[in-house]
């Protein structure tokens, strides 16, 4: 498989700037150019994957063919066991056309009416080369969900997630804390040392 030569340029196939940003800060450690799909103007594509290595590489896939440059996508959310796996690969649609997590935070609630609940983040990244070369990492951090939401940093469903053996949300961890332990650390952490082989 190719590997990552020095400079080269990774687009991010996303319009999400939390995930850029989070993105974009583990990538500065592979000395490569960071461009994401709001450079090139690109629309976003259907996600009508079922899974979400399906998303991801739907992602990476359609970038990369539109700007013939290294693409990498992550397709992540949170899964609650006891709710089937909701809300999984629609995490983000849960929060309706204007993004708004509060909404999604409060159906999430809603459904579950305990005051804790086990629940993990996953994230998986998909990486796609020019000469249709693709491969997929998955990374996952456990913990559980808490009412009411607590914290400003962070995005999504931040604010109601603590990890386990920790007693703040991601939503009250700064950047830097939560970008050691949380789930897109582990999967960098996997795609790093695949890069660097």
């Amino acid at each position: 498989l190719i590997k990552m030569k020095k400079n080269k340029t990774i687009v991010i196939a996303s319009h999400n700037s939390g995930k850029i940003k989070e993105m974009a800060f583990f990538l500065k450690k592979i000395s490569v150019n960071i461009l994401s799909a709001k450079d090139f103007n690109l629309s976003e594509p259907i996600e009508n994957g079922k899974t979400f290595e399906e998303n991801a590489l739907i992602k990476a896939r359609y970038v990369n063919k539109k700007v013939k440059k290294t693409s990498i996508a992550d397709d992540s959310g949170l899964v609650i066991p006891i709710l089937n796996g909701k809300p999984g690969i629609f995490s983000a649609r849960w929060a309706g056309k204007s993004k708004n997590f509060n909404i999604a935070m409060k159906k999430l609630n809603n459904l579950i009416f305990k005051k804790k609940v086990n629940a993990y983040y996953v994230s998986t990244l998909a990486i796609c080369w020019n000469n249709r070369k693709e491969k997929t990492f998955t990374g996952k951090i456990f913990g559980e969900i808490i009412w009411p939401p607590r914290g400003n940093f962070g995005f999504g469903y931040d604010p109601i997630f603590i990890p386990n053996s920790y007693n703040k949300t991601f939503g009250e961890m700064k950047i830097k804390h939560k970008n050691r332990i949380s789930h897109r650390a582990v999967v960098f952490k996997k795609f790093i040392t695949y890069l660097n082989k």
